[in-house]
Formats: C-alpha cells, structure tokens, sequence
C-alpha cells in the first residue's frame, strides 16, 4: 500500500488533568461508559481502586491515559498472546478476574503498556456506514451520469468504508443492496416512509483512502489494533471487523497519509479521467477546524474546474459546510447525510437524508 508523508498530526486522545483526578476519571468511566460492559466497568473500578495502577498510568503520556486508550493496550498484549490470565478471564467472561488481572498485567507489563498507548490512538473502524454511503454514492452516479466512481474517502482510517460495492447491506422492509454473497453482511434501519433507492454503486475504478495516520489493514501489528479498540465482551463486532479486515486486504486500497486538505489534489490524481471522483467524510469534518473546513471545499472546487466531482458526506447538523441543515438543531442527535455535486463553476448541494448511531439508523429524504 503506498503512503504519502503528512504534515499534521492531532492531539490524541482525551486529557486526564492532574494526577489526583486519574482515580475519578476512570471510576466515571466504569459507572458511565463501560455500563454495558460488564468486563471493562469492573476493571476500570479495579484500576481506581489501585494506587499501583494508577501509578503505572501516569508513565503515559498525558493525552493517553485515557481509559479507552489504557484498556484498548491491555486488549492489544491479550489478541498478541502476551497476557494469558487476562486472556483467560476476558474469554471466561469473569469480571472480577479481570479486573485482577488488569492490574496485575499492568504492573509486570507497564513499559509495554506505556509503549502501546504512546503510539497508538484509539480506532472506530467497523465498515457500519457503508448503510448509509452506499445509496448516496449511487445517487451522485445518477447525478453525474457516471458509469464508474473512484471513491476517495477522508479520515479512512483502515479504508474499510471504501469496500462499500463489495459488502451486502439488509434495510427495513426486506430491502437489500450490494453484494448478497460477500463475507461482510451489514443492517440498517429505515426511518420513515420513503424507502431507500434501489440503485446499485456502478463499477469502482479506484479505492483512496486519505488519513493523518491511515492503517494497513495487511500488517499484522496494526490490524490486531484495530480489533483490541473494540471491547472484549463484544464478540459479534469482532468476528464482523475481521471479516472487513479480509475483505479489505484482497483489494487493499491506496492510502495517502497527510491532511487531506493537501493530499486531496493527489488523490485525484489517482483516479481515472472516465471515473467520476467520489470524495466521502464521515464524521471526519468535525476534527477539522472551521477555517479548514472551508479549504476543503475550496479543494474540490478546485478540482472541478477540469472535471465532475462528488461529495458525500454524513456529518453533524452545521459541520458540512454548503450542507443545508433542514433547520435541524446543532447537537441534536442525529447527523445529515449531505450529497453535493460541482461541475465547473457550477456546485449543486442538498440534503439527502438523515442518519442516527453513525449509520445504524438511515432516512432517506432525496425525491427518486
């Protein structure tokens, strides 16, 4: 897979202010986030309640000690087969022994724990929004009369996304899009009365994923990664992200590291002139600031000066920019599935649905 150098790279993670507050920070986590996982909440309380632990965390570096990015380490010696009792208790589904565990792997294992979360950041790489991409990016073919699509997708991350002709997705209703005998079978829910199109992706002439720090899904340390940020009590994703993963690495996309803003005109450049160039973000303007946001669409204006271009996007109300908002409210809950086609000087923007839990949850609003 070829890479280009970038030049920025974000603040990863989320900060834990002062050392004192490490004991609050992940108790919250056990009684907030982790209450659906009866693993993680009983050994981020054992994590709070251990001075040794928390000790062993403050070698991390401020922005990593987290506690997704610490369990997300843990998970990653367990998958390596570094960490046979914690293994144990996580297949066991044991939560009291893994919350001894954890701190015991945590003390013998503190260098490579600090090691892991300092260079990793945490991922969210299932390929779910393919629910919602895969009508849109067929919507923009229509649009364009185009016969091919070369997809480039923003913030891929492992490019899973950019595989969405080749999984099969099941709406409400029976309705079924894409590829009924792939590895990969995905659901969304319809809300509302209008169905989705049932219009099929045409042929995919390019797969470009465009990432600050974009993962080779054919590398072995980095692909275990991706599946230790997901929980271990949460086998059903696990077994889909690596069904993705397979799927991915037979057509393994080209992936271009660097701000997209700078990288997009060489992202073009990779797509065949009879293509029509697809550029999709989900959920990725939001790391943006709002100035960038705005040199973004400058970008594919740009691009449109010699050729038709897409957009697809699924972003919160008011992140995309051009995106009508319906007059839905900021920070309302769901986000808006935005469709923009620039030909020339000329750029058609509109909203073409909405969409709730990043895509498990899809209206569509386009008129056929």
């Amino acid at each position: 897979m070829a890479r280009l150098s970038g030049c920025y790279r974000p603040t990863e993670g989320v900060s834990v202010g002062r050392a004192r507050t490490l004991a609050e920070v992940y108790r919250r986590f056990g009684e907030v986030d982790a209450a659906e996982s009866p693993l993680y909440q009983r050994i981020a309380f054992a994590l709070s309640e251990s001075e040794g632990a928390l000790s062993a965390i403050e070698a991390v570096p401020t922005p990593k000690r987290h506690p997704t990015v610490i369990l997300a380490a843990l998970h990653d010696l367990v998958l390596a087969g570094r960490a046979p009792e914690l293994a144990a208790a996580y297949a066991a589904g044991d939560g009291d022994a893994a919350g001894g565990a954890a701190v015991d792997t945590l003390l013998r294992m503190t260098d490579a724990v600090v090691a892991i979360a300092g260079r990793r950041k945490t991922r969210a790489d299932e390929a779910g929004r393919c629910g919602v991409l895969y009508p849109a990016i067929a919507e923009a073919a229509r649009r364009a009369g185009a016969n091919a699509v070369g997809l480039i997708d923003v913030g891929c991350s492992a490019g899973l996304n950019l595989n969405v002709d080749r999984v099969g997705i099941t709406y409400g209703r029976g309705q079924t899009l894409g590829d009924s005998s792939s590895p990969v079978q995905l659901s969304c829910s319809v809300v509302g009365d209008r169905p989705v199109p049932t219009r099929a992706v045409p042929e995919v002439a390019a797969r470009i994923g465009v990432d600050l720090d974009p993962v080779d899904v054919t590398d072995a340390d980095e692909a275990r990664w991706l599946r230790a940020c997901l929980w271990p009590d949460q086998p059903e994703r696990d077994a889909r992200l690596k069904a993705e993963m397979d799927l991915a690495a037979t057509v393994p996309p080209l992936l271009l590291q660097g701000d997209a803003v700078e990288v997009l005109p060489e992202a073009f450049a990779h797509v065949p002139v009879d293509a029509l160039p697809v550029v999709t973000t989900t959920w990725a303007l939001s790391q943006f600031s709002f100035e960038n946001r705005l040199r973004f669409l400058h970008r594919l204006d740009e691009a449109a000066a010699g050729r038709v271009v897409a957009w697809v996007s699924a972003e919160g109300v008011g992140v995309a920019p051009a995106i009508p908002t319906l007059g839905d409210r900021r920070a309302s809950g769901h986000s808006i599935i935005g469709l923009a086609v620039f030909d020339g000087s000329v750029m058609r923007a509109e909203a073409i649905g909405r969409c709730w839990s990043r895509g498990r949850l899809l209206a569509w609003l386009a008129d056929p």
